[in-house]
C-alpha cells in the first residue's frame, strides 16, 4: 500500500486566506506521509507478528486516523477547486428537496452539525442501498464514519481550517465562507 499526495488547484477564496489553504494542504500531505509510514512499519513488524502483536495493533489503530485525515481532506479540497458554483439541477438537489423540503432547510441542519463542539467533520453521505442522504458528525478524522456510505460533502471543522481567519467563537463565519466558495458541481457529481 502506497499513496501519493494529490495536488489541488484552489484559487483565491472569499473569507479563507491563501495562507490557511497552504498550511492546510501541508497538514494533508502529513496525513499521506503517515499513512505510508505506518503501512511500511506494519509490513516490517509482520515479519515477527508474535513478538510485535501489540505494536502492530496500535499502528493499525493509528492507521484509521491518518487514512481518514488523508481521504477526508481530498474530498474537502476538491470541493474548493474550480471556483464557487451553484447546486445544479439533478439527483443531489432532488434528494435534498425530497428529504428536507428545501436546500435551505438541509443547509440549516448541516450547519447545526458543523457547529458541534470539538474537532471533526460535518459530513453529508449518500446511502446507495436506500438512495437516501445522511448528515452526521465525524469525530477527529474517523470516529463515526458511516460504513458503506459514499461521502458527498465534507466540511473540516478542525481549528486549523479557519484559525488564521476566524477565532473559534466565530467559526460560523468560516462555515459561511466555506459555502460561499463551494463548487456544488463537484459535490453533485459524487451522487450517481
Amino acid at each position: 500500500m502506497h499513496y501519493t499526495p494529490l495536488s489541488f488547484e484552489i484559487g483565491t477564496l472569499d473569507g479563507i486566506c491563501s495562507e490557511t489553504i497552504e498550511e492546510h494542504i501541508g497538514l494533508y500531505n502529513g496525513y499521506v506521509k503517515h499513512v505510508n509510514l505506518i503501512a511500511e512499519k506494519i509490513a516490517a513488524y509482520n515479519h515477527d507478528p508474535e513478538n510485535n502483536s501489540y505494536a502492530i495493533s496500535e499502528m493499525q489503530r493509528r492507521l484509521g486516523f491518518e487514512f481518514g485525515g488523508m481521504r477526508n481532506h481530498e474530498y474537502y479540497f476538491t470541493q474548493l477547486e474550480g471556483g464557487a458554483k451553484a447546486l445544479p439541477e439533478g439527483k443531489l438537489r432532488e434528494l435534498i428537496e425530497r428529504q428536507w423540503g428545501s436546500v435551505e432547510s438541509w443547509k440549516a441542519r448541516f450547519e447545526k452539525i458543523a457547529m458541534t463542539r470539538g474537532v471533526g467533520w460535518a459530513m453529508l453521505y449518500h446511502d446507495p442501498h436506500t438512495d437516501q442522504l445522511v448528515v452526521t458528525w465525524v469525530d477527529e478524522q474517523h470516529i463515526g464514519q458511516l460504513a458503506d456510505l459514499d461521502i458527498v460533502l465534507a466540511l473540516d471543522m478542525w481549528e486549523h481550517s479557519y484559525m488564521r481567519d476566524y477565532v473559534p467563537s466565530k467559526k460560523k463565519e468560516y462555515i459561511d465562507a466555506f459555502f460561499r466558495n463551494l463548487n456544488w458541481e463537484v459535490v453533485a457529481s459524487r451522487v450517481i
